[in-house]
């Protein structure tokens, strides 16, 4: 019998349960070098099981998620809405995605080029025929938790707080509170100095907020 048969008919034996007993009493009788051959084989199942099975690698930093730009655009352009970008846009980008003004216009050379954040909300009033008004303000609460946006802790309104998944009106009540006493939030961390607030239910909602400065 040909080493190659030989080593196909004891592999087939190995995955049979019956005769798992019967393989490592048998395994004696193999010379050292079948020995060598059958525990090279197994030692290569055993590794395409674990590279199939539990091997997780680690995603180099070019692979690594990339946070999209949600811009929401309204008032004079041809198509109002949310647009989302794969890069932090420019105004004039933005606006161009949108379908470009209603009317004729220019834009100023300098703020058109003026870089956008995730969570802008760009109202565009045209005053004459010659005049645009770009008003830059922040969507909505509602809109930002959607697109998983954090809320200003130091802006966000009773209303959008109750929005939060374990915040009541009487929880966003004391977080008013405490961010009226302290003129502001220096950080999201300080949510646990509020009367309410734990640890646990801190860790549950503290990636709904930011502060932006």
């Amino acid at each position: 019998m040909r080493i190659s048969e030989f080593i196909t008919q004891k592999l087939k034996s190995f995955f049979n349960p019956l005769s798992a007993i019967c393989n490592l009493q048998s395994i004696k009788y193999f010379s050292l070098q079948q020995q060598w051959v059958l525990f090279s084989i197994a030692l290569l199942i055993l590794g395409i099981l674990y590279f199939k099975f539990y091997y997780h690698p680690i995603p180099s930093p070019s692979e690594e998620y990339v946070r999209e730009i949600v811009v929401e655009v309204s008032g004079e352009v041809r198509s109002p809405g949310i647009y989302i970008f794969q890069n932090p846009p420019t105004l004039k980008e933005v606006i161009e995605k949108a379908g470009g003004l209603k009317g004729p216009a220019e834009f100023d050379p300098t703020s058109s080029s003026e870089i956008l954040e995730t969570g802008t909300l760009l109202n565009i009033t045209q005053k004459s025929s010659q005049e645009i008004k770009v008003k830059m303000e922040r969507m909505a609460a509602n809109k930002l938790l959607v697109f998983s946006i954090p809320l200003d802790l130091n802006r966000v309104s009773l209303e959008d707080l109750c929005l939060i998944p374990g915040i009541g009106e009487s929880l966003a009540q004391e977080i008013i509170a405490y961010r009226e006493r302290r003129k502001g939030f220096r950080t999201v961390d300080e949510l646990k100095n509020v009367r309410g607030i734990g640890e646990k239910k801190f860790q549950s909602f503290k990636r709904y907020f930011v502060i932006q400065h």
